[in-house]
């Protein structure tokens, strides 16, 4: 059975259906990217993933990339994925909760994503190493 978008989205509540309807909303507004479901999240890419979003039966899990650490209320942890990214795990239960500061972090995140892929070769090697640890990161975050 393929995973959609809609499928892993149906039975949210109204506040999370909002919610993620505002972020894939901020999201989109960033410029040119893939959103797609695989597994259990909703992926948002451009050439790699710069953030993923688990639906949960009460909240959000929003996992997000970026090429430093966050110390902020809104992130329950933070995971170190490769030598140049760190995956932040935030909960959002409410749309009123998709604004600043996470909607910066989001968009730190597609820039970011713009930079570490053009900074380096785009060789199958690299791409493979990044679906790896975009893995290791659902994986971490699971726990």
């Amino acid at each position: 059975m393929t995973t959609t978008e809609a499928a892993l989205t149906q039975d949210l509540s109204e506040d999370l259906r909002d919610a993620y309807e505002r972020l894939r909303e901020t999201a989109a507004s960033f410029g040119d990217q893939r959103i797609y479901a695989s597994h259990n999240s909703i992926m948002f890419s451009r050439r790699s993933c710069y953030f993923f979003v688990r639906p949960k039966r009460n909240f959000l899990e929003v996992c997000v990339f970026l090429s430093r650490r966050l110390k902020a209320p809104q992130v329950r942890r933070a995971d170190p994925v490769s030598k140049s990214k760190v995956v932040h795990v935030i909960q959002i239960r409410h749309r009123d909760e998709v604004e600043a500061p996470i909607t910066d972090w989001l968009r730190e995140a597609y820039e970011l994503s713009d930079v570490l892929t053009s900074k380096g070769d785009t060789s199958r090697a690299k791409s493979k190493q990044k679906n790896a640890n975009v893995a290791h990161a659902a994986r971490i975050s699971k726990r």
